[in-house]
């Protein structure tokens, strides 16, 4: 059972086209043309191009592509943000906004062309946004699943919670939780495959994988392919196996 996966892509449009392309490559070497491609959500935030990281998955999606797109915690508070002029996701520290420097959100809205977003009133920045934002991207968004299971492997954007079955995990432990998981080193009775917590470069824990490589931050965007539980890191060469 092969399957693709892309990390956290944060409005890195240039780096999403290239990882499809490292992908295109591979399904061509090892002739894994229908095995789908699994992007673990954050698309949107401290990025150039949130829009159209939005755009080119819908698109890919309309045509016909294998995609599939899971939700991160990022997705979750632009659409809460668009919904409620006070929302605060769950997930949140509570002396934080999506609009804060730290989460990115003004990047966001400046791709759909609402600009200094973190700068300005929040009334009329909200009153823009949902003049901005077409409908269709919101309901992409907001009606993305929060995990995937493929075989032996589970995929998901933060991780979970050990010890819950997966059709009992709250949505909000699914997209932002790190402590509890990340420092569990139990067998879950199949490997994860997340992204959410930034690293230097994918990493294989044993019972889990992080193929979140910093993207956000000016780092690369990580595809790997799995057959089973085996993995590989995708570079411009080929196949990089991908280890405990």
């Amino acid at each position: 059972m092969i399957t693709y996966a892309i990390g956290d892509i944060h409005g890195h449009l240039d780096l999403l086209r290239a990882a499809h392309a490292r992908i295109a490559s591979d399904r061509a070497a090892h002739g894994t043309l229908d095995a789908p491609v699994i992007h673990l959500g954050d698309l949107v935030d401290r990025g150039p191009d949130c829009r159209g990281v939005i755009q080119h998955l819908m698109d890919g999606m309309a045509a016909g592509e294998p995609w599939e797109v899971i939700k991160g915690n990022h997705d979750r508070m632009f659409t809460g943000f668009l919904d409620d002029i006070h929302h605060h996701d769950e997930g949140l520290r509570s002396d934080l906004s999506w609009l804060h420097p730290r989460l990115g959100g003004s990047a966001t809205l400046a791709s759909y062309g609402v600009k200094n977003a973190a700068d300005r009133p929040i009334a009329p920045v909200h009153a823009e946004a949902n003049a901005a934002v077409p409908h269709a991207h919101r309901a992409f968004l907001k009606h993305r699943p929060t995990w995937l299971q493929r075989g032996e492997v589970v995929f998901v954007h933060a991780g979970i919670r050990p010890g819950v079955p997966m059709d009992r995990q709250r949505e909000t432990d699914l997209v932002w939780i790190r402590a509890g998981f990340l420092d569990d080193a139990r067998n879950h009775g199949f490997l994860v495959v997340h992204g959410h917590t930034a690293l230097d470069h994918a990493t294989h824990y044993g019972n889990r994988i992080n193929i979140d490589s910093s993207a956000a931050y000016g780092g690369p965007l990580t595809a790997i392919v799995l057959d089973g539980k085996k993995a590989f890191t995708l570079t411009d060469q080929g196949r990089v196996p991908l280890t405990p």
